[in-house]
């Protein structure tokens, strides 16, 4: 099939790249970057477009992954953006992290141009984009997702239809809810363990094989105990942004949040110390190490 892919970020980049090496599809990219786009067309080939509308034109389906709302827009919309260039039939597909509005307003627009829309965003991080082993999550009709499935499923470990548009972008929300959570439960259980004098590697390797056992545990307490946390992972800004639009539902939705709030405030602090492009699991950083 023919596809473009918006956004080539570190997510973005990798989810691209399996979609020529993995799915044998023919891809066109955009990227702000013109020379990440280039570099990115000479480690997998395929082309790369000056604007959105030129990459989304005649294409099956076009994928995308930025930032946040305002970065979505800003590629889909006006005269250079990725509707301008879409035939109708074609498939927008969203995998960034953004909301339940933008989401369902997506949908709308596009179904007024005969487009099909899937808000899908994902989870696994950087490793996961990399490997092909992402977790999606997405929101849409029946029909748009079958025809998107196949394509997605290159890079996907899973990849479930939760329900209608905006159900993908809800779901992420309780999938950062719950991370931030475990991050900030894990911090303060090795904290306690450090201050206990305890050998850490031991304790996880009894209680990583029981009812504590998580992700994050496995892949993120060696950092955590050595309090190394920059150059891997997922962003400090990043989840702040998505906490923001959890929060910001909560408030529309009725539901209660007072552990993710504060948490986005130990994130606001972490953030004060210089730490915006540590890893999430820097919470621990709160917490001291003497």
């Amino acid at each position: 099939m023919r596809v473009a892919f918006l956004g080539l970020g570190v997510m973005g980049y990798p989810m691209a790249g399996h979609l020529v090496r993995k799915g044998g599809h023919e891809v066109t990219v955009y990227n702000r970057s013109a020379a990440k786009a280039a570099q990115w067309v000479a480690e997998y080939g395929g082309k790369s477009a000056a604007t959105p509308r030129a990459a989304a034109e005649g294409c099956d389906l076009v994928a995308m992954c930025v930032g946040n709302d305002n970065d979505v827009r800003s590629v889909v919309y006006g005269d250079d953006g990725a509707l301008a260039g879409m035939k109708s039939g074609a498939l927008l597909v969203d995998h960034t992290t953004a909301s339940a509005l933008l989401a369902r307003e997506l949908h709308d627009k596009c179904a007024a141009q005969g487009i099909g829309f899937v808000d899908a965003p994902v989870s696994g991080g950087q490793a996961g984009a990399v490997n092909g082993q992402l977790g999606i999550m997405c929101g849409g009709e029946t029909a748009d997702f079958d025809r998107a499935k196949p394509i997605l499923d290159v890079y996907a470990k899973g990849c479930v239809l939760i329900g209608g548009p905006g159900a993908g972008q809800l779901t992420k929300m309780v999938n950062q809810i719950v991370i931030a959570g475990l991050l900030q439960g894990l911090s303060e259980g090795l904290a306690f363990g450090k201050r206990s004098g305890l050998d850490l590697e031991k304790v996880i390797s009894v209680i990583s094989k029981g009812a504590a056992q998580s992700w994050q545990m496995e892949n993120r307490w060696k950092a955590m105990n050595d309090m190394k946390f920059d150059g891997f992972g997922f962003a400090v800004e990043w989840m702040r942004k998505d906490l923001g639009i959890c929060l910001d539902e909560a408030h529309r939705n009725g539901a209660r949040l007072p552990v993710t709030a504060i948490i986005d405030q130990f994130y606001s602090q972490v953030e004060g110390r210089g730490g915006s492009r540590w890893d999430t699991c820097s919470l621990m950083q709160l917490l001291g190490s003497d």
